[in-house]
Parts: C-alpha cells; sequence; structure tokens
C-alpha cells in the first residue's frame, strides 16, 4: 500500500493566484447555472405556480429519496447558441428508493416544454446513460412537443427519443412517465412507449391531436378530456396505469412503481470508504492559469483517492503519464493521468498495457486528461509515434471497463482522443472550468495557418501581406480561444457538465456508483496493434 504525499505550497503566491483565477471562473459559471435554474423567468415560474403546479426541479425534489444527491447533468446545455441555457429540460441522476435512476424532468416554464435541437440531445445523453449504465428512466413529463420555429432540425431526429424508450425496455430496464400538462403529437409517444404510465386527473393531456388538429383533419368535435385526458386514458384507452389526485399523488405513485421494481445491482459493491489525507479545497490552486505549465497529477489523486492511497504501475517509464490503482469511494479504478501534457511512444505504450491491465482485472478506469497531444517532429516520427499512439488509441477505443474522464485543463489534439475524449463514449465526462479543448491551442493553430499561407503566396511568386497575416492570426486566435473554453464546449454536450474540482471526488463516486448498477466486464479482443 502506498499513501501519496503532498508538496503543494499553498501558502505560495503562485497557488494564491491559481486559486484566484479558478474562484472567478467558478463566479462565470455560477452565472450561467443562474440562467438555466431561472427557467423561463420569474413571468412564467409564477404562472406556473399560480396553476398550482410544480417547477421540474421542485417535481424532482419531491421524487428522490430525502437528504439523497441529485447529480445534474448537462446544466450549460444550448449555452451560447439562440437557445436557453439548460435546453428546457432538467436531467440528472437520483436515488428514487433506494434505486438510482435517471430522470428527465421538462421544464414548461420554457416555451410550454417544447423541445428544441439542443433538448433533443440532451434527452438523448439522458437515455444513452440509462441504457449504458442499466439505470431505470423516469420521465417527469410536461412539453409541448416540439418547438416548430426548429422542426427541420427535429423532426427527424427526434424519433431516436421513442427507439430509445423500446430499446430501454427491451434490455430490461424499466421506463417511467408521470405525466404532468401536455404530452402532445409525437410527445405522446413518450408514455405510449414507457412500462409505466402515471397521469395527473384533470391535468394531463396525452393526444396526437388536439381539438383544433382533428377538427381540421376530420371535421370532428371533440375536447380535451375525451382525445386525452387522464380519466379516458384509466378506464377507456388503458393508457393509464395509474391516475393520480394530484402532482404529489403523481409522484408518490411513481415512488411506489420504482420501489416494487424489485431492482439489484450487478456490479460488485463498494468496499469500506475512507476519506482522502488532503483537503480537496486545495485543488482550487493547483491549475496554472497558463495550461502550458504542466502540474503533477498526483496532486489531484491524493485528494480524490481513498486514504490518498495509489499503488503506480511503471512509475519511472513513459514519466509524462501516470498510471496506477487507487480506490474511490469504495470502487477499485485504474488511474491514466497526465503529467507534462506531451505523449511520447513511451507513455502510448505504458498506457495500452494498463488498459489491458485493467480489463483483465475488470477495473473501471479513471482519465485525468491535461494533454497537447502526441509529440511530433522526425526524430519521433521515425521512433514510431503514430503507430504506437495508435495502439492507445485501439486499446482506449476497445476497452470495455466503464470509463470516467476529468478534463483538467488542455485536451488537445490526438491526446484528447487516447485519453478518452467524448468521441469515445466515456461513461461520463465532466470538466474542470479552466478546462480548454481545440484541435490545438489558439496560438499554435494561427501559427499554422500563417505558415501555409506564407508558403502559398512564396510558391505563387507574390509578396506576403504581414498586416492583414497579423490580423488573420488575432482573429483566429479569438475565435479558438472562445470555441476551446469549457462553457462552450459543455453547451454543445461535449461533456457531461463543469464542475467545481472541489466537487471531483463526490461527483466520481456517485458515477462509479451508477456504473455498479450493470455488470463489469472486461475487453475480450482488441484490433491489430501495431508493433
Amino acid at each position: 500500500m502506498t499513501v501519496l504525499r503532498s508538496a503543494l505550497d499553498s501558502a505560495s503566491a503562485e497557488y494564491r493566484r491559481n486559486r484566484q483565477a479558478l474562484l472567478a471562473k467558478l463566479a462565470e459559471l455560477d452565472a450561467e447555472h443562474a440562467k438555466a435554474l431561472a427557467g423561463g423567468g420569474p413571468k412564467y415560474t409564477q404562472r406556473h405556480h399560480e396553476r398550482g403546479k410544480l417547477l421540474a426541479r421542485e417535481r424532482i425534489e419531491l421524487l428522490v429519496d430525502q437528504d439523497s444527491p441529485f447529480l445534474e447533468l448537462s446544466p450549460l446545455a444550448a449555452w451560447g447558441t439562440d437557445y436557453p441555457v439548460g435546453a428546457s429540460v432538467v436531467t440528472g441522476i437520483g436515488v428514487v428508493e433506494g434505486v438510482e435512476c435517471v430522470v428527465v424532468a421538462n421544464d414548461p416554464t420554457v416555451r410550454g416544454g417544447a423541445s428544441n435541437p439542443w433538448t433533443l440531445r440532451k434527452t438523448f445523453r439522458a437515455n444513452d446513460i440509462a441504457l449504458h449504465n442499466r439505470l431505470p428512466l423516469i420521465g417527469l413529463v410536461e412539453s409541448g412537443g416540439a418547438d416548430l420555429a426548429g422542426q427541420s432540425e427535429i423532426f427527424i431526429p427526434g424519433g431516436r427519443a421513442f427507439r430509445d424508450l423500446t430499446r430501454l425496455s427491451a434490455a430490461g430496464i424499466p421506463t417511467i412517465s408521470a405525466v404532468f400538462g401536455n404530452a402532445t403529437a409525437g410527445g405522446a409517444y413518450v408514455p405510449g412507449m414507457s412500462d409505466y404510465v402515471v397521469m395527473v386527473r384533470d391535468r394531463a393531456k396525452v393526444f396526437l391531436g388536439g381539438p383544433p388538429l382533428v377538427k381540421m383533419a376530420t371535421g370532428e368535435e371533440a375536447d380535451d378530456e375525451s382525445l386525452g385526458g387522464a380519466r379516458m386514458h384509466g378506464t377507456t384507452s388503458g393508457l393509464a396505469d395509474f391516475v393520480a389526485e394530484d402532482e404529489v399523488d403523481a409522484i408518490r405513485l411513481t415512488r411506489r412503481i420504482v420501489a416494487r421494481l424489485n431492482w439489484r445491482k450487478l456490479g460488485p459493491p463498494p468496499e469500506p470508504v475512507d476519506e482522502p489525507l488532503f483537503d480537496e479545497e486545495e485543488l482550487l490552486g493547483l491549475v496554472p492559469t497558463d495550461l502550458r505549465v504542466p502540474f503533477d497529477p498526483r496532486e489531484v489523486i491524493a485528494r480524490i483517492a481513498d486514504g490518498s492511497r495509489f499503488d503506480e504501475f511503471k512509475p519511472d517509464y513513459g514519466t509524462s503519464l501516470v498510471t496506477g490503482w487507487a480506490d474511490l469511494h469504495g470502487y477499485p479504478v485504474g488511474v491514466l493521468a497526465n503529467a507534462r501534457g506531451v505523449l511520447f511512444s513511451e507513455e502510448a505504450q505504458k498506457a495500452t498495457q494498463f488498459i489491458q491491465l485493467a480489463n483483465a482485472s475488470r477495473t473501471p478506469l479513471l482519465f485525468l486528461q491535461n494533454t497537447t497531444g502526441y509529440m511530433v517532429g522526425a526524430r519521433y516520427e521515425q521512433g514510431g509515434i503514430i503507430k504506437h499512439g495508435a495502439m492507445m488509441i485501439n486499446a482506449v477505443s476497445n476497452s470495455r471497463v466503464p470509463h470516467l474522464t476529468v478534463v483538467m485543463g488542455a485536451s488537445y489534439g490526438a491526446g484528447n482522443y487516447g485519453m478518452c475524449g467524448r468521441a469515445y463514449d466515456p461513461r461520463f465526462l465532466f470538466t474542470w472550468p479552466s478546462a480548454k479543448s481545440a484541435v490545438m491551442g489558439p496560438a499554435q493553430l494561427a501559427g499554422v495557418l500563417s505558415i501555409v499561407a506564407r508558403q502559398a503566396a512564396a510558391a505563387r511568386g507574390q509578396d506576403y501581406d504581414e498586416e492583414q497575416d497579423a490580423a488573420m492570426r488575432q482573429v483566429v486566435e479569438g475565435q479558438v480561444e472562445q470555441q476551446s473554453l469549457a462553457a462552450f464546449l459543455s453547451g454543445r454536450l461535449y461533456d457531461d457538465g463543469v464542475i467545481d474540482p472541489r466537487d471531483t471526488r463526490t461527483v466520481l463516486g456517485l458515477c462509479l456508483s451508477a456504473v455498479h448498477s450493470g455488470r463489469i466486464e472486461g475487453a475480450e479482443g482488441y484490433g491489430v496493434f501495431r508493433m
């Protein structure tokens, strides 16, 4: 057993600068989260309450077990777009009657809960998390269907929402819909394709076509209740399995459904938990304000691992990548953490072996990213960096144990791939506020474009316009900088949320508990490794 020591000097000027910079970013992040919490704003929130209805997060609060955590996912979805932050839906993982469930709750204060393109993406991500981690899915439904202004981006991909529900059911993962208001048009198929359906009397309206559409299509005169009211569906169509008296009763019935699922986790239970020896508060001053300056990821591991214990693997080989074994909230993990940013051939080969070992022992993997990518240059190309990087990416791609990823600092180039970025389907991926991700750093990218332009001008025998070049570089650097920020990437659902570094251990613990709802299995084969 190896217990990590810390060399972090929390009294140094550098630490204080780093801490203040990160606290400033957290304050900016809080302001953006507040936009999602505000929903449609005071006017529509008040109107909703005056109708005797609960807000989306109030419904969730009553649904989950008292004093249990709720891990909200993708709260910044749609940030930086023309749509409201949060994408008019709340998603996350909560414990209901002792069972971890994925919850998807429409926010009816935002355009009546209508779905825009980002609503779909956020919902699809929640559905994927439910499927891959074997978590029951609970929908708290109140939506006017598609936001028709964006129908061209919604209609065709939107069909996946219904496909997801049927696939979850086919996989033996329960799906439950509690309908509090409108679920119209395509939205009617959400309860229609759920295993269990609860509807609120005199509130729920579930129909393919409302009275105006029916009148236009068939000439028939019909009212809301006869077309899709809760009483009708509970007595005539049979779509409603339970008719609740009010919203609180609907949540009570939903909890009783979960209690009767007889749900059991398939993964091994956690071992007894020890707290880290070092204060998680110190994570605020760890990341340099300049991401080109490396930091020791062991300082992070010492503040998130049980008892600060870490058994390092190959500590003297490929030292730009730290690998080793730890426990986190009682669950074993294999850790891969960037130490000096660049990945060389030795690091790639070390990672490949370590990933194979984790799969052989059925141990989940935690990737702590702070990488500028794989090393370039004649010496490294001749030494086989392409095939060694490909070997590592092959191992990551075909590994079957659960992967969790935290982007702590830089995440550039193919290093993002080798360290299990979003394209490699980690079970969960979270970002620290100071993190950045792009094909390369802003200055490097602008410099590459400048060199290419110079070469093109020389090939044409033309003089190169230095003033124009400087303006181009400034524009490109600004654009890449903006598009590499954590909030921008989170807004496009390239992560599952931007988190306070001090919450890293808690968030990862919740995720590890969730992934152990299913079996933990290792890979039985890989693609061809180029040696």
